[in-house]
């Protein structure tokens, strides 16, 4: 075979004596394909330096061999991770990864899937822009049998595929952390209700709350607080109250890192005084001073979840996919500035 030419499947087909279709369904990890088949093509492929022709497979199915990733924001650690797993996984299959930010807003989301179904993408992973509520814009997308796998940020009401962590049991840890570090009067900055991450969220730090025997208080919950700006609002106000909590559970590292820049500005002491746990386990976490204890939200393994899950319903026609909540388990990543003086000395112990 003369190195220089171009290997097509048709020669990966001849060499396995088998057919070019078969062939394209084992590379597609298509489901009726028994496994040895898959691994007998995909690792003559690699011998050969086999790679798919992507104008030949759009000419061929009218697809371009590339998933369609939203998300809200590109410039956050987190969707940043995720895209990482994803674009793993999709390129170990075959396909590209075109990504595209909503920048939170309702009307680019609604524009990027307009976009996304013109450029004939294979799949879509969407992560919901903080505006949205109303999630028609998706059926035109799922009307062509496209699939549409969400994560993180997901439909309150299912309308396919989801991925995620337990974000109520892991605001539950957080706060039973808390309370168990022996704070009772814990404030809550939470993030807008109308999406599922926040709403699971403050429901775990309620139930930690009532399982405790501690009474809710709504005046300690503070609403849409989830950036840095908000977070050192929330701080001022604390500082106001007649009585300065003893803990502070954030939905997100960002609220934690603004209500604690306010709150040592003004000569309380983290943890003695306020306790502080975040929700990401941002880069920063560990740099800060005191180092942030935070929820890991599991950004690369779900970023190879939602590839995982969006390569497996590509596998079949629309009419056979069968929906798939996948609930990842996160893990509270413990740090100083939660832990009272008591169980600081017991740690450097």
């Amino acid at each position: 075979m003369n190195p220089i030419q171009k290997i097509t499947i048709y020669d990966l087909a001849k060499e396995l004596n088998t057919s070019a279709s078969t062939v394209s369904r084992a590379l597609q990890n298509h489901p009726r394909i028994s496994e040895k088949m898959k691994k007998a093509v995909q690792e003559l492929a690699e011998k050969r330096n086999y790679h798919p022709d992507p104008v030949a497979h759009h000419l061929r199915t009218g697809k371009g061999s590339v998933i369609g990733v939203i998300v809200p924001r590109i410039d956050r650690h987190f969707f940043a991770s995720v895209i990482g797993g994803i674009e793993s996984v999709a390129h170990a299959a075959g396909y590209g990864v075109l990504v595209s930010q909503s920048n939170e807003r309702w009307e680019d989301e609604k524009s990027i899937v307009k976009t996304m179904i013109a450029k004939k993408i294979d799949g879509l992973a969407v992560s919901l822009a903080s505006e949205t509520t109303d999630y028609k814009h998706f059926d035109s997308i799922i009307s062509r049998g496209v699939p549409v796998v969400f994560f993180d940020r997901v439909p309150l009401t299912q309308k396919s595929s989801c991925v995620k962590i337990d974000n109520r049991s892991a605001a539950y840890d957080a706060v039973m952390h808390l309370v168990e570090q022996g704070c009772r009067r814990i404030v809550h900055l939470s993030g807008p209700q109308a999406i599922s991450v926040y709403k699971d969220r403050q429901e775990g730090y309620e139930q930690a709350l009532s399982d405790s025997g501690i009474k809710v208080d709504s005046s300690l919950i503070f609403e849409n607080s989830i950036t840095l700006v908000t977070g050192e609002a929330a701080g001022k106000e604390i500082l106001n109250m007649t009585q300065l909590p003893d803990a502070i559970f954030s939905a997100g590292d960002y609220s934690a890192m603004g209500v604690m820049h306010v709150l040592k500005r003004n000569g309380i002491r983290i943890p003695e005084d306020v306790a502080i746990v975040g929700f990401a386990n941002e880069p920063f976490d560990s740099f800060v001073d005191p180092p942030l204890t935070s929820v890991d939200q599991m950004n690369k393994k779900m970023g190879e979840a939602v590839a995982e899950v969006l390569l497996k319903e590509m596998a079949y026609d629309p009419e056979n996919r069968i929906w798939e909540n996948r609930i990842l388990e996160p893990k509270l990543i413990i740090r100083e500035s939660s832990l009272k003086k008591d169980n600081l000395l017991k740690k450097d112990s």
